[in-house]
C-alpha cells in the first residue's frame, strides 16, 4: 500500500528536518517546501497529499495567505505552526479552515499523534460505522459526505467530525472541554471560542436542522432532534 504523504512548510530547515524525520519513522512519506509559493506549487503538483503541516510567518508567502487559496480548492487537513503565540493568528487560522493549531516550540510526539489522530478521522482507516442517520440529517463516513433533506451540504472537515461527535452523542450535554478533546483530540486550555466559531457555521450550514444543536448555558451543547 502507498505511504501517505504528508507536506511540511516551515522556512527554517532545521525545523522541517525535524519534523520529518519523526513523521518518516511512523511510515509516513514527507515532502518539503520552505517558502509559501514552493508549499503551492507542490500542493498543486502533488494531487495525493493527505495532510500540510503550515508555518505562519515564512517569505514570499505566508501561511495564511496558502491556507486561504488552498482553502478555495480543497478540505485537506491542515496543521498550522506559529511562533507569536498570539491569540489573534489562531482565531483567524480557525477562520480560515485551519484544522490543528500549533505554538512553537512544541513536542514533535505530540505532533506525530495529532497527525494520526487527523488522518484516522479524515477516513484512513476502514472500521468506520457506514453511516448515521437521524431527523433527516444522513451523515455518511466512508463517502465523508452529509445530506440534509436528502440535499447534500459543504462542510469543511471539522465542522463534518463536530456533527457526527453530535449525532453519535444525541440527546447528551457535552461540555466544550469534551468537545475540544474528543474531536479536536488535546485540550485547547479552556479556550471555548474554537468550539463557538465551528458550532455557528455548522448551524448556518444546517439550516433550518441548525436548531438540533442547542446550546446548554454555562456548559456546551446538544444535538437532539425536535419535531414540529
Amino acid at each position: 500500500m502507498d505511504k501517505i504523504r504528508i507536506l511540511v512548510v516551515d522556512d527554517e530547515s532545521r525545523m522541517r528536518k525535524l519534523v520529518r524525520d519523526f513523521l518518516v519513522r511512523e511510515g509516513y512519506e514527507v515532502l518539503e517546501a520552505g517558502d509559501g509559493e514552493e508549499a503551492l506549487d507542490l500542493f498543486y503538483r502533488e494531487k495525493d497529499i493527505a495532510l500540510i503541516i503550515l508555518d505562519v510567518m515564512m517569505p514570499k508567502r505566508n501561511g495564511f495567505e496558502v491556507c486561504r487559496e488552498i482553502r478555495e480548492t480543497s478540505k485537506v487537513p491542515i496543521i498550522m505552526l506559529t511562533a507569536k503565540g498570539e491569540e489573534s493568528d489562531e482565531l483567524n487560522g480557525f477562520e480560515l479552515g485551519v484544522d490543528e493549531y500549533i505554538s512553537k516550540p512544541f513536542s514533535p510526539k505530540i505532533l506525530v499523534a495529532r497527525v494520526g489522530a487527523i488522518l484516522r478521522r479524515s477516513g484512513k482507516t476502514q472500521d468506520e460505522e457506514a453511516a448515521v442517520s437521524m431527523g433527516g440529517i444522513v451523515l455518511d463516513k466512508a463517502a465523508h459526505m452529509v445530506t440534509v433533506d436528502g440535499e447534500r451540504i459543504d462542510l469543511s472537515y471539522k465542522e463534518f467530525e463536530l456533527l457526527a461527535y453530535f449525532m453519535e452523542n444525541a440527546g447528551i450535554a457535552l461540555s466544550r472541554e469534551k468537545i475540544l478533546n474528543s474531536v479536536w483530540n488535546y485540550d485547547y486550555f479552556g479556550d471555548a471560542r474554537t468550539i463557538d466559531t465551528h458550532v455557528k457555521k455548522l448551524r448556518a450550514k444546517m439550516g433550518d436542522k441548525g436548531k438540533y444543536i442547542t446550546t446548554v448555558w454555562g456548559m456546551g451543547y446538544k444535538f437532539e432532534v425536535t419535531e414540529e
